[in-house]
């Protein structure tokens, strides 16, 4: 956990260094959009359960601020909001054809350092996308295959998790993205690939808790628009 804030801390002072640099170029642009995609989803969880990743839909907001030119690089910050579709689908092998999936939903708000690198107003322009992410969950649903079975040949870790409800609501940890951007008189199109790793658990994490690691990880595909408000 101490490793954890030490890797937000470090994010926070460089989206600030870059933020506040006055060194190059500047600009002043501000850009207004809306995102959506596909979540591949999973739980970052000790003891280990064997899952695989649960499919899920993401949208939402984007704001974001162009700060100056720095040689080829543009930098910028930006803010989303985003609803985002996450949980796991557990793999049981006992042969009792059982089937566990947890489906959760957030509201997601990462703020994060953009650099962009190619043509700044017309053409195409690549990026990376990388800072601090908080959320709020807003649902958590267990689904159970039809013909549910005796646990007693599962792993205890599985078990564990069954009819036990996300113990905290508020997450936090890092997001970063590689992208690629078509800039047209029509606005900004993306493509982006990122991933999310938390930092915080969703379950009890003290001695007696039956899980010392349970964060939420994601990796999400998103298409993007964005269209210049201020430039």
């Amino acid at each position: 956990m101490r490793r954890g804030r030490e890797i937000v801390l470090l994010v926070f002072l460089f989206v600030s260094t870059l933020a506040n640099a006055q060194v190059g170029n500047l600009r002043s642009t501000l850009s207004i959009g809306a995102n959506g995609g596909v979540s591949l989803s999973r739980m970052d969880i000790v003891p280990s359960l064997r899952q695989t990743f649960n499919m899920g839909k993401t949208f939402g907001a984007t704001l974001r601020y162009t700060s100056e030119k720095y040689f080829f690089l543009i930098c910028g910050a930006q803010l989303e909001a985003n609803y985002v579709e996450r949980g796991w689908k557990e793999l049981i092998e006992d042969g009792t054809g059982d089937e566990y999936s947890r489906q959760v939903s957030y509201v997601e708000i990462p703020f994060l350092c953009h650099l962009g690198i190619g043509r700044e107003f017309y053409g195409v322009q690549g990026f990376l996308n990388i800072g601090p992410q908080i959320g709020f969950l807003l649902s958590d649903k267990e689904i159970k295959s039809g013909n549910w079975t005796d646990l007693s040949g599962r792993p205890a870790s599985s078990g564990y998790t069954y009819g036990k409800k996300f113990e905290k609501t508020f997450e936090y940890g890092i997001a970063g993205g590689l992208g690629i951007e078509l800039k047209t008189r029509a606005g900004s199109f993306s493509l982006e690939g990122r991933y999310y790793y938390g930092l915080s658990d969703v379950f009890g994490n003290k001695k007696s808790d039956p899980f010392a690691r349970s964060a939420n990880s994601s990796i999400i595909a998103k298409l993007g628009w964005t269209i210049d408000l201020i430039r």
